[in-house]
């Protein structure tokens, strides 16, 4: 008997789905696209329609055959590629080699479930044309902007860059953000804090001084207004007491989790997805088999089914009792951009809780489902209510105000709390906590008048959360792309990441400027969410996506021209300087090299002395070795940071007699106990980490910098930085501090 066949693209899907189907039907995995454009051509004809020439990617060849000999035999053919644009285009590229029209359909699975899997089966469509075309525009522009910008660059500033049209605006915006930082110029301010005793104790700001807004602004004013109140009564002048109720959030959308992972698990973007990718496609649940446990991860609306819905609803009221069940179950609207292809990210049964889970997934695995888990069944709860107390305090001519905040019922916080930025949690913490009982004209004395200064800081660089929020907010990108922005923009080393903050590189700086330079279009927010807009235009039939592109290329072709003639050349440019070559005597300038900037003798190659040098108000001076109490093992010398190839690395500064290195201590024990210590090391990809020094026998690893404090509350021996402060390793400690 013939059988159906059904093509996804992941071998692990694949046995999900073969579950849920039966003997009846053969399913097989395309493992991701099968053909592309071609890597060592531009693969576009320009004059010709922007006709795209598509190739089999190597090493697919025998996937296709195999693929093409089941559908022979077959006598349906489900195309069941995931519900996007990537999807839709793998699907279309199959179905261009199987060429048996009369008996292939197109499948879309939202969630891998039985009845998902079984209900798309009975109810096949055909191929989305326009979501091709939607694809196939995107593929084609980026590959218009990589193949004729990347020479250029490579021409201008050195070998082996590349431009493309959406990551070089995330570029810009940390450029802009760095240049932010450097002009900002700190304000000073000053507060003055009550300090009382009472049960429980508690802190009072001033507000006011004679009925007016006070704004101190230099210390003696607040030193001035500490004298005069010194001693003087509190007097209770007002209470003002309400309820405040803190809603529920929506299901996570592919930004928000991505957000939400990156400030609660230390996700990066990329890891987020592929870990949301494996629940989605079937993780072996023992005896049942692969199961798949989320719905599709790639999507901006908030919508949830009804079942979805009635099924959470239930959930609740059994687990948590009806007080924290809504008379009706709680509707998010999604943006008004938002596609609303898709339903918002949920576990596809609730009733698989994390707890039942837990030693069934791997750690990532169960922290990520914990996490969109939560935050579905929160979605339909209750608000949290709380009891907000406002007192006005009296004093001479100055009102001081003390804010207090108590929970009288917990509602969705029971289940799921949102991460939130240092700054917003900071402003939180100083709302919370209770007052003691006081009454109007009750009279106090303060324990103490603290007078501090403040100053203004600058924006914070963007993490990984904060970058995804002003893209998605700028209508930059797509849900299946914010991952991709942010670990390109990093593997190009035009950003690095420092302290969990993107930190502009020396040749992202350089390449910005170019590019802003030159091509206004490219690096344009405005430009880019416009192009996003023209996309979803093709992809609902509204548009041609020839005319999209050609709207594109018209201006670019035109700056590249202009660019080809006017733009500098980095790689021949020298900076003069007044520093001397301690080997010939000449001046020293400054090139551009593979590793950025460096000082170079002006009389090269004939002197091939350089130098690492650093720049600020002061001007050009050259970086001196950083010499550390680590003495050489070989010879006793002191030893200094050196960088190379992969990384920073301590050196004898007995070198060239002594050559011996080593890598960088942290100065903190091996939490496991093997002997070792924790040393600083690079990945092939730059990215810093921190392992023990005994490996491969300990192959102990972590993203965060250990730092040797003992946690006060735990006794950890060791704390790692994590943002601007530091915190336990611990789990299931929480202490956390800002970083001195």
């Amino acid at each position: 008997m013939p059988k159906s066949l059904v093509i996804v693209e992941s071998p692990s899907k694949a046995k999900t789905i073969q579950k849920y189907l039966g003997s009846g039907y053969v399913v097989k995995s395309s493992v991701g696209h099968v053909r592309d454009l071609p890597k060592d051509d531009i693969g576009i004809d320009v004059e010709n329609g922007f006709t795209p020439q598509y190739t089999t990617i190597r090493g697919k060849g025998k996937v296709l055959q195999e693929i093409r000999s089941a559908a022979k035999t077959a006598d349906k053919v489900f195309l069941a590629t995931d519900p996007d644009r990537e999807g839709e285009a793998i699907a279309w590229h199959i179905a261009q080699e199987i060429k048996s029209d009369d008996k292939l359909f197109r499948v879309r699975f939202n969630e891998i479930t039985k009845k998902a899997i079984l209900d798309g089966i009975d109810h096949p469509t055909q191929i989305d044309v326009d979501m091709v075309n939607a694809q196939q525009a995107r593929r084609v522009l980026d590959r218009i902007v990589g193949y004729k910008l990347s020479p250029l660059l490579w021409e201008k500033v050195k070998r082996g860059l590349s431009a493309g049209r959406v990551q070089s605006v995330a570029v810009r915006l940390v450029a802009e953000r760095e240049a932010e930082i450097k002009a900002f110029v700190p304000e000073e301010s000053w507060s003055i804090t009550a300090e009382f005793d009472g049960k429980p104790p508690f802190a009072a700001k001033l507000t006011k001084l004679d009925g007016q807004t006070v704004k101190l602004r230099e210390g003696d004013a607040a030193q001035a207004v500490v004298a005069e109140l010194a001693g003087a009564p509190f007097t209770v002048a007002d209470i003002a007491k309400k309820e405040r109720k803190k809603r529920p959030v929506a299901p996570f959308i592919t930004s928000k989790l991505q957000q939400d992972a990156a400030r609660q698990l230390g996700f990066t973007p990329k890891r987020t997805m592929s870990i949301a990718q494996q629940l989605y496609e079937g993780v072996e649940l023992g005896s049942e088999g692969p199961v798949g446990l989320i719905t599709y991860m790639r999507t901006d609306s908030t919508r949830i089914s009804q079942d979805a819905l009635d099924e959470a609803r239930v959930f609740v009221a059994g687990r948590y009792g009806a007080e924290y069940l809504p008379d009706a179950p709680n509707i998010y609207k999604s943006k008004a951009s938002a596609q609303d292809a898709h339903e918002a990210i949920r576990p596809t049964d609730v009733n698989h809780t994390p707890d039942q889970l837990q030693g069934v997934l791997s750690r990532e695995q169960y922290r990520l489902y914990r996490l969109i888990w939560s935050r579905f069944v929160a979605s339909q709860m209750m608000p949290a209510r709380y009891d907000d107390t406002a007192v006005d305090l009296a004093c001479g001519r100055a009102t001081f105000r003390a804010n207090g905040s108590v929970m009288t019922f917990a509602g969705f916080t029971a289940v799921y709390t949102e991460g939130r930025e240092e700054s917003d949690t900071k402003a939180d913490e100083e709302q919370e906590g209770s007052l003691p009982a006081l009454a109007d004209g009750q009279t106090l004395a303060a324990r103490a008048l603290l007078p501090r200064q403040h100053f203004t800081q600058p924006p914070p660089r963007y993490n990984e959360a904060l970058l995804i929020k002003e893209l998605e907010e700028r209508g930059i990108g797509r849900p299946s792309t914010y991952a991709t922005i942010i670990s390109t923009i990093q593997d190009r080393k035009y950003v690095e990441k420092r302290e969990a903050r993107f930190h502009l590189t020396d040749l992202g700086g350089v390449v910005n400027d170019l590019l802003v330079a030159h091509f206004a279009n490219i690096v344009s927010a405005e430009f880019t969410a416009r192009m996003e807009q023209d996309l979803d235009e093709v992809e609902e039939g509204r548009k041609q996506w020839v005319t999209s592109v050609q709207e594109f290329y018209d201006p670019f072709a035109r700056d590249l021209e202009a660019a080809k003639a006017g733009m500098r050349n980095i790689k021949r440019e020298t900076v003069p300087t007044d520093i001397d070559c301690d080997q010939c005597g000449q001046k020293m300038v400054i090139r551009w090299g593979r590793h950025g900037r460096f000082l170079a003798c002006s009389t090269y190659p004939e002197c091939k002395n350089t130098k690492e040098f650093t720049e600020d108000e002061g001007g050009v001076r050259i970086q001196g070795d950083e010499v550390v109490d680590t003495p050489c093992p070989a010879c006793g010398k002191p030893m200094a940071v050196k960088t190379g190839k992969f990384g920073r690395f301590l050196a004898c500064t007995g070198y060239p007699a002594c050559k011996t290195t080593r890598p960088i201590p942290t100065g903190v024990p091996c939490p496991r106990d093997c002997g070792g210590e924790l040393v600083e090391k690079q990945s092939r990809k730059g990215k810093v980490f921190y392992s023990c020094s005994t490996y491969p026998k300990c192959d102990f690893a972590s993203w965060d910098r250990p730092v040797p404090e003992a946690c006060p509350d735990c006794g950890s021996p060791y704390l790692v930085a994590k943002g601007q402060g530091l915190v336990c390793p611990n789990k299931g400690c929480g202490f956390k501090k800002k970083a001195a």
